[in-house]
Formats: structure tokens, sequence, C-alpha cells
């Protein structure tokens, strides 16, 4: 038994010995070279990019200040002609703020008097269900003030006041 366990150490000892570590070294260090070739390419970039980027720089900056120049003088024109069309603008504006706001206002109105006849309909439906019942039954007497009426069947009834059938027994 021992040398089965001993035979089983060696075994998975043995794996580690085989492995090719060798291969992934220089493996490892070819693409360490090719980065650090790769980081230099990338300086080399980044210093002829910031050396382009000054020289637009300093012709946009010259451009800048001829065009300023061009424009103060064409600006001081327009602007004048731009206030006025400004002002046009918002008196416009200002009409169109107030013709909106007497719109909602109808429409508030409208909505309101519509709830209002919505009301008065189901109050006018409501009092018709309480007053008689939905089937012609004939009245027959009074109970506590309210009309009894008497169902095809021979029952009597009122109407309470929920508007429901109360049946009275005799």
């Amino acid at each position: 038994m021992k040398k089965i366990v001993l035979l089983c150490f060696l075994v998975v000892l043995s794996t580690n010995f085989y492995a090719q570590e060798t291969t992934a070294k220089t493996t490892k260090s070819k693409t360490e070279a090719s980065a650090k070739k790769a980081k230099s390419d990338a300086d080399k970039a980044k210093a002829d990019a910031k050396k382009e980027a000054a020289k637009a720089k300093k012709e946009a900056s010259k451009a800048t200040e001829a065009s300023a120049s061009a424009a103060k003088k064409s600006a001081d024109k327009e602007s004048a002609k731009a206030k006025s069309d400004a002002k046009k603008a918002a008196s416009k504006a200002d009409d169109a703020k107030t013709d909106a706001k007497k719109a909602a206002t109808k429409a508030d109105d409208a909505k309101k008097d519509a709830a209002k006849a919505k009301k008065s309909a189901t109050k006018t439906v409501k009092e018709t269900n309480e007053k008689a019942p939905k089937t012609p039954d004939k009245v027959t007497g009074e109970y506590n003030g309210k009309k009894v009426y008497t169902g095809p069947k021979g029952g009597k009834y009122y109407i309470n006041k929920n508007g429901n059938k109360t049946y009275i027994q005799d």
C-alpha cells in the first residue's frame, strides 16, 4: 500500500518537471521587446503630434485675430439689425403667449362645462330611478311616507333612499 501511494506521489510531481516553461519565457521576452518598441514608436508619434498641434495653434490664433478685426466692423452693422429683429421676434412671441393663454382658459372653461353637464345628467338619472321603479308596477298604498308598489307576482315593496326595492311582509 505504501508503495502505491509513493508511486502516485511521484507521478504527480513528475508532471511538473515536463512543463514547457522555457517557451513561455522566450515568448514573454519577445512580447516584452515588441511592447517596448511599440511604446517608443508611440512616444515618437506623440512628440510629432505635439509639434504639429503647436504649429496649428499658432496659425489658428493668427487667423482668429484677422477674422476678429474684420468681424468687428461687420458685427456693428449686423448687431443693430439683429437687435431690431430680436425685438420684433420677442413681440411676436409675447402675442403668441397671450393667444395660448386665452386658448387654455377657453379649454378649461369647456372642461368645466362638460363636467357640470355630466353631473347634472347623472343626477337626473338617479332621481328618476329613486322616484319610480324600473318595472311598471302598480302603486297600491303608502308605507312610512313612501309609495308601496305591487309586483307582477303579488309582492309588495317600496323604493328606499338608496334606490333599492325593500319588500314588505304582510
